[in-house]
């Protein structure tokens, strides 16, 4: 949703993604623009570009966001999401934040 408004494909958006155990892929992907895509696009194109832009398997966002390096420290209060991407350590911290 993030990079949608970044990217200035709409003003607004939320990215519902539904899974099924064992799949390797999602079997949902649905992007809601809430009326605010920007002009000659439609909340359905958005969603498809966000399907090409971004690899949604769970092993693929596990490699994105760095899950199998736990930072529990550090992101464990004020949640995952929404925070300022930061280095310590030789770590970056949030990197999924960067648009």
């Amino acid at each position: 949703a993030k990079s949608a408004v970044a990217a200035g494909l709409c003003k607004r958006a939320c990215v519902q993604l539904s899974y099924a155990i064992g799949v390797a892929k999602p079997l949902s992907l649905f992007v809601e623009t809430y009326g605010t895509e920007k002009e000659g696009l439609t909340a359905a194109a958005i969603t498809d570009i966000v399907k090409l832009a971004f690899d949604a398997r769970p092993g693929a966002l596990a490699k994105d966001l760095q899950l199998r390096e736990p930072k529990y420290n550090k992101t464990a209060a004020y949640c995952h999401f929404g925070r300022e991407p930061f280095v310590e350590g030789g770590k970056k911290f949030f990197s999924w934040e960067d648009p």
